[in-house]
């Protein structure tokens, strides 16, 4: 069984029933439809007694999910009115929490390209896989965007400063940084996956596991735990970049170098977000603030800027505006964050609101 055009394929074996993201040409970014055929896939299999664990995966060889359909939103931004993104935000963060609250197992395979909406779609299930290829990372400051799909709430939990040092700068991890994270709870090596999904159609979670889970390849952040905890404990972004300068260190000027290339704006905007994410008691309420966060960047001018330099026109030389730190105010953060009125995602409200127009 497959959705209509393909991009989401499903089958069902033994126990365990697949997800496979089909775009491997796109890196399996997600669209709208993709999204959809998800929440449908998830809500079918939720009722379904023969269906025990779910599985979702990527289909090719380079990754999961490189994220979402990027230059859709991009176009959307620069010659539509918001409303496509916003519907495609409005199903794809109601998914990331449906994920997070689905009554069945629900394993992720992070091998490869792990980024973005593919962090949303895998972060927030219960038995999260990483290999040794995994390259995990929210790498939207990058674009003038800032971490959505529920990231601001993974990485507000990471310990110390490692979940600021991720979102600010974008950096990709592998899996023992992951695990170190709380972006992902088990090791399995590459070349095991076959068996461990194989396996998986026979067995409990924790049975297959077990014949494959292996002890992950040493990370980086644990050693730089020192200097990121103090550096980016920091009241501001711009004390955060003094700090890693002021450090001496190599890799701390070459992050605060890397800093420096960042939206400004999306730089303070996720700051403020990942710190009001700490102080929300819910998935759902950061979701919430991360839906008005999302509408609010649509209409900033770094996220079409930002992805015409890094995507469309691949010349890696965005002109953010403003185009420095001191120029974006305290007043130009609070912005991003106004409620939206009937328009709020409202996963935290005690009632449904209208979805956006489609």
């Amino acid at each position: 069984m497959s959705s209509p055009d393909d991009t989401v394929l499903l089958h069902t074996t033994g126990r365990a029933a697949h997800l496979t993201l089909n775009r491997p040409k796109a890196l399996n970014a997600l669209t709208h439809t993709m999204v959809l055929r998800i929440g449908e896939a998830l809500d079918a299999w939720e009722t379904d007694p023969a269906v025990e664990t779910v599985v979702i995966s990527g289909a090719g060889e380079r990754g999961l999910c490189a994220g979402g359909d990027i230059r859709a939103v991009h176009d959307d931004a620069r010659d539509g009115d918001g409303s496509a993104s916003a519907a495609f935000w409005y199903d794809e963060y109601r998914l990331n929490a449906r994920i997070a609250r689905y009554p069945k197992p629900y394993v992720a395979l992070m091998d490869g390209i792990v980024m973005g909406g593919g962090v949303g779609i895998s972060g927030h299930g219960s038995v999260r896989v990483v290999t040794e290829r995994s390259r995990v990372a929210m790498p939207e400051t990058g674009i003038g965007f800032v971490p959505d799909v529920g990231g601001t709430w993974l990485l507000g939990r990471a310990p110390g400063g490692l979940g600021t040092h991720l979102a600010l700068t974008g950096a990709q991890i592998g899996a023992g940084d992951a695990l170190l994270c709380g972006l992902a709870d088990h090791c399995v090596p590459s070349a095991a996956l076959g068996a461990f999904v194989a396996d998986l159609a026979a067995m409990p979670v924790q049975d297959a596991l077990a014949r494959h889970e292996r002890t992950p390849p040493e990370g980086e952040l644990a050693a730089r735990r020192e200097w990121i905890d103090a550096c980016y404990a920091g009241g501001s972004v711009e004390e955060i970049v003094e700090r890693l300068l002021a450090h001496g260190g190599t890799v701390a000027k070459e992050t605060a170098e890397t800093l420096l290339t960042r939206s400004p704006t999306a730089l303070k905007v996720t700051l403020e977000a990942l710190r009001r994410a700490r102080r929300l008691g819910s998935l759902e309420a950061v979701l919430d603030q991360e839906y008005r966060v999302s509408l609010a960047a649509l209409r900033a001018p770094d996220l079409v800027e930002g992805v015409r330099a890094q995507i469309i026109d691949k010349d890696r030389a965005p002109r953010w505006s403003p185009a420095g730190l001191a120029e974006v105010t305290d007043a130009d953060v609070a912005g991003f964050f106004a409620p939206l009125g009937d328009r709020e995602l409202g996963l935290a409200a005690p009632h449904p609101l209208t979805p956006p127009a489609r």
